[in-house]
């Protein structure tokens, strides 16, 4: 039986989603026409399973190298200017990478649950688990969020 999910809390509005894009077309929009002279990505897509294959990889990987994985933070980085990257030289793009904590095994000889996971209390990056990036890099029409 599958799951059944309930509405997400951070849902906010088309009208919201719209006007953060347009503050962020107006100023990367200005910061790219003066450096870099070329239309620059104002999205990135990635197919849902493709995410769903990176959420199944890092809890995984997670779990054989003592992590409890608990989310997923979304960076924000530029391509190197370097003929590699081609048309992404320069541009924009997100990466995702696994955040969660690291589990380790009670430590204090006479505790009654010895072998009791204890989670750390840190929720950083994990970095024994790849980020993920290459989605396509997108140029939606602005009016359909």
């Amino acid at each position: 039986m599958e799951k059944e999910t309930g509405r997400p809390t951070q849902l906010i509005t088309r009208k919201f989603a719209k006007e953060l894009h347009s503050n962020f077309m107006k100023y990367r929009a200005s910061i790219i026409a003066k450096y870099i002279k070329k239309e620059d990505a104002n999205a990135v897509w990635f197919s849902v399973d493709e995410l769903e294959n990176y959420i199944h990889y890092i809890k995984s990987k997670g779990e054989k190298t003592g992590y409890d994985v608990n989310g997923i933070r979304i960076y924000f980085g530029v391509y190197p200017e370097q003929k590699k990257y081609a048309e992404k030289a320069g541009l924009m793009t997100v990466f995702l990478q696994a955040t969660g904590k690291k589990i380790r095994k009670a430590s204090k000889e006479g505790e009654v649950q010895t072998l009791a996971l204890v989670m750390d209390n840190s929720d950083g990056d994990i970095s024994s688990i790849e980020p993920m990036n290459y989605g396509s890099i997108g140029r939606p029409p602005s009016l359909l969020y």
